[in-house]
């Protein structure tokens, strides 16, 4: 199976909104990624709009030609945002406004009665939907339970461990959430924290299928330009997947 690659485009945003102005625009970037060979675009719409805004979820829908995942909490307000816009892909992720990033995966088994409701809310409206949850095994069984297309499994531990840390046990984790998520009939992802450095053993993983990467693709082509940093690691996914 080829590996995919989803560009969070997130953080083009937070720029632009540090200045409150116009530039620079989410979807200018999206489609530079889309052009250097990403295969799909994921914005997050959060609760206070502290970078991606409505606006952009509808330019975006109109300008790309690979699929848009959209990332929200399990709220009403956050359905009634995104089903009006017809995204590909909606990601229900935790929510929380104190947080500067998402800080841990989705607990499918204590929101099992919302998450019901939602999931049937978006496959009503055609959208394919996602859970954004920790390798945990009981998480991944629930996830089947709910009627999901789909799990992105959050890598966020596995990339915070110290270089010379032994990644072996949160490896394991997450090889045996995808093994398990796959024999269930989801499909699966993983993301957070992802960089050219530590994403071959995560690529490595047969049953993963896509890659969600956005802060250091983001901070990497401040550097060097999007396309060059996206090459990077399509380079990486590539070997690690080999």
């Amino acid at each position: 199976m080829n590996l995919r690659l989803g560009v969070n485009v997130d953080h083009v945003a937070t720029l632009r909104q540090a200045r409150g102005g116009h530039e620079p625009e989410p979807a200018t970037a999206a489609l530079l990624a889309q052009g250097a060979g990403a295969h799909g675009i994921t914005v997050h719409l959060r609760a206070d709009r502290r970078h991606i805004q409505e606006r952009d979820l509808r330019i975006l829908k109109e300008v790309l030609a690979v699929p848009l995942n959209v990332e929200c909490a399990a709220t009403q307000e956050a359905m009634e945002a995104v089903i009006p816009v017809g995204p590909s892909w909606v990601t229900l992720v935790p929510e929380s406004r104190e947080e500067l990033t998402t800080s841990g995966g989705l607990d499918a088994i204590f929101l099992q009665g919302p998450l019901k409701q939602t999931v049937r809310e978006l496959r009503a409206a055609g959208i394919r939907v996602s859970l954004f949850v920790d390798p945990v095994l009981d998480q991944v069984k629930m996830a089947a339970k709910l009627d999901v297309d789909a799990i992105e499994l959050n890598t966020g531990t596995y990339s915070d461990l110290p270089m010379d840390a032994d990644a072996g046990p949160e490896l394991t984790r997450l090889r045996e959430a995808a093994r398990l998520a796959s024999r269930l009939g989801l499909r699966v992802l993983a993301g957070h924290g992802l960089t050219p450095r530590n994403v071959g053993p995560v690529a490595a993983i047969p049953e993963i299928e896509e890659l969600n990467i956005g802060h250091s693709l983001i901070g990497r082509a401040v550097l060097v330009g999007l396309e060059r940093a996206i090459a990077e690691l399509l380079a990486a996914m590539a070997e690690g997947r080999a």
